[in-house]
């Protein structure tokens, strides 16, 4: 198998290309945050992944400073809504560069749904919503990764099966390398076998 050789210091921020088509499938975190001025923003980062249980605390990280950024870090608060097959054209259009003044669930046609801990709004489309404040930031030279702790979960009943969110009702999308989107695809299960089943 040849190989191709690659420094990240010599591509810098050209590695981006590289990262985002090998660290795959990416779920994607629906941001809303609210402003200073209160103008409700909407935006999808694809860096997205839980980074705590007990405290829950989920974590995005924002490429340069965009809007859903400077709300979080003026008001400390903001809503991760889950991004789902039948949103994937919303989501990407939340994805333009809209001027600040401009709220996205207005220029794209979303309905916000009131937060119960909260200020920013919850996507009301969307089946899963977690209300989050601020605990922390780390960047990393033009990135910065934004921990938010979940102070409220709310979950639409029509993607739940025995009790907890079902993958094929709840269809999430993901991001892929350049412009691509994958769906869940095929589904299979395992179970984690613990060492005293293990044959040696």
């Amino acid at each position: 198998m040849n190989r191709l050789d690659i420094d990240p210091a010599e591509l810098g921020s050209g590695i981006y290309p590289w990262l985002t088509s090998v660290v795959v499938p990416r779920p994607i975190a629906w941001v809303s945050t609210r402003s200073m001025a209160g103008v409700d923003n909407l935006a999808p980062h694809s860096f997205f992944s839980i980074a705590g249980v007990d405290p829950p605390v989920v974590s995005f990280t924002s490429v340069g400073t965009k809007d859903s950024l400077r709300n979080i870090l003026a008001t400390g608060e903001f809503v991760v809504s889950v991004c789902t097959e039948d949103l994937r054209d919303q989501v990407n259009l939340t994805g333009t560069d809209f001027p600040a003044s401009v709220s996205e669930y207005d220029a794209v046609g979303l309905t916000r749904e009131p937060s119960l801990k909260v200020a920013p709004p919850r996507v009301a489309e969307s089946p899963v919503a977690m209300e989050c404040r601020l605990v922390d930031t780390k960047s990393f030279g033009d990135c910065t990764v934004v921990f938010g702790q979940v102070v409220h979960l709310v979950v639409s009943e029509a993607v739940l099966r025995d009790g907890r969110p079902e993958i094929s009702l709840l269809r999430p999308v993901a991001r892929l390398g350049a412009n691509e989107w994958s769906d869940i695809g095929d589904v299979t299960s395992h179970r984690r076998i613990p060492f005293s089943e293990r044959s040696v």
